[in-house]
């Protein structure tokens, strides 16, 4: 996912939860999903490593 468009959806789940008072729940969220975002771009990096070495 793109970063603009990653950070559009937490902004939009951010301001969901201040009007509904939720906002630690937001923060964890967001947390995971920074978390999650990390762990897949480190994977497609490996990826892209073992295609570029197996594949010459």
């Amino acid at each position: 996912m793109e970063k603009a468009l990653f950070f559009f959806w937490i902004l939009v789940i951010g301001i969901i939860a201040f009007f509904t008072g939720e906002i630690a729940t937001v923060m964890m969220l967001y947390l995971i999903l920074m978390s999650l975002h990390a762990i897949h771009s480190t994977i497609k990096e490996f990826y892209v490593d073992w295609k570029r070495k197996n594949y010459r």
